[in-house]
């Protein structure tokens, strides 16, 4: 233990060393949290900024003024559409859908006809479909209206056409619905934690070798397992900073949000930062020892950095798997690191506090992947000084 001390502070010094670098994953890490946010709260106040609008493109309207007075009586203000408006929708300049209503849709709604109603928007734009389900909500209002007025001319009760009565009931509390924005938090925070112990890990296996300082090192009387763990604990030191900091960043990232909604919706506080932290502090470890054990068999840092990228896509593909996922949650994904980490701060970013157990299995096994890293480093070194 005094061994790997003695090589945990050397380097620890050398990583501190490396100002440059480190002052960018440092800044990176601590703006997270607001950058995040400010990009969540920009895109949800823009979402609801055209909700309260209430306004509606059209085209033909002066063709249906009982569809006008319709429109009006739901607050909503028309606007003609652009001449071209067909080539800006594909072009994805006009983000908003656009209502075409044909000539002669009065004379053909009076004689029961069923005038067509386009509603053009491209589903290439995601800010164009979200606005075609408001539209489309708005047209079967009009619709409803329209047949229970003919009823009621007929003589005919509109309850007659509604076999049952149909209510919604939304179980989910603010939390969880909030947790549906804020969903790609733990995919951000786990990046950045990845990306942390990315840089020490390189450069204290392929960067050493590399300068020609690894060999030297090894000529000392310290044990190879001793010398890898203190490696190790640099790094992982340097990664798990990088964590904590990336988990208390969001605090002060709440007053930054521009979306009251959002800001009520999203709720965390010390708590959550707590289980997080408790998340995040195993998994650094275990992806620290897993870079250097990538990287002890190359011999420069650009080699190793090749190397690594497998590791990388890999950490970034694993959390896809509850996004692609029909099968909901499963036992399973607790047993795989990065992704039991970004299931489990997801339920914490739904009000769900995670429970021992659950705990306990994602640090044990990112403990196992830390001990496995540390122990292939150590016999690659081992070999390397006995070569």
């Amino acid at each position: 233990m005094k061994q790997a001390w003695i090589v945990f502070r050397k380097e620890l010094l050398d990583a501190l060393r490396d100002r440059r670098t480190l002052l960018v994953v440092l800044l990176s890490s601590v703006a997270m949290g607001p950058l995040v946010l400010v990009l969540l709260s920009t895109l949800v106040a823009d979402a609801e900024r055209r909700a309260d609008a209430r306004e509606l493109q059209v085209v033909g309207i002066e063709h249906a003024p009982s569809l006008a007075n319709y429109f009006a009586r739901q607050t909503y203000t028309l606007r003609p559409a652009p001449a071209d408006w067909e080539a800006r929708i594909l072009a994805e300049q006009l983000d908003d859908p656009v209502l075409r209503v044909p000539a002669g849709f009065e004379a053909e709604l009076a004689a029961a006809r069923q005038p067509l109603l386009e509603v053009v928007s491209s589903s290439a734009s995601p800010r164009a479909q979200a606005a075609v389900s408001r539209v489309l909500a708005l047209l079967a209002g009009f619709n409803q209206e329209q047949a229970t007025l003919r009823l009621a001319l007929r003589g005919v009760s509109p309850a007659l056409v509604q076999a049952v009565q149909i209510e919604q009931r939304d179980l989910a509390d603010a939390a969880a619905r909030g947790a549906q924005l804020t969903g790609i938090i733990p995919f951000f925070v786990l990046m950045a934690v990845l990306y942390g112990a990315l840089n020490a890990a390189l450069d204290s296996t392929a960067g050493e070798r590399e300068r020609g300082s690894l060999e030297p090192l090894l000529m000392n009387p310290v044990r190879h397992g001793a010398l890898a763990a203190g490696k190790w604990a640099a790094v992982a030191a340097v990664a798990m900073l990088i964590a904590v900091l990336c988990c208390l960043s969001f605090l002060p990232g709440q007053w930054l949000m521009r979306s009251e909604s959002l800001a009520a919706l999203f709720r965390y506080g010390p708590r959550e930062a707590l289980f997080f932290a408790a998340l995040l502090l195993p998994l650094a470890g275990a992806l620290s020892a897993l870079l250097m054990a990538v990287a002890i068999r190359s011999r420069s840092v650009k080699e190793a950095q090749a190397n690594a990228s497998g590791v990388i896509l890999l950490v970034s593909l694993v959390p896809l798997a509850t996004i692609f996922g029909q099968q909901g949650r499963a036992e399973w994904q607790l047993w795989v690191p990065a992704l039991a980490q970004v299931e489990l701060m997801t339920r914490v970013l739904k009000g769900e506090a995670p429970g021992a157990g659950e705990l306990a299995i994602a640090l044990l096994v990112s403990a196992v992947v830390a001990a496995l890293g540390v122990a292939y480093v150590a016999r690659q070194l081992r070999q390397r000084a006995l070569a």
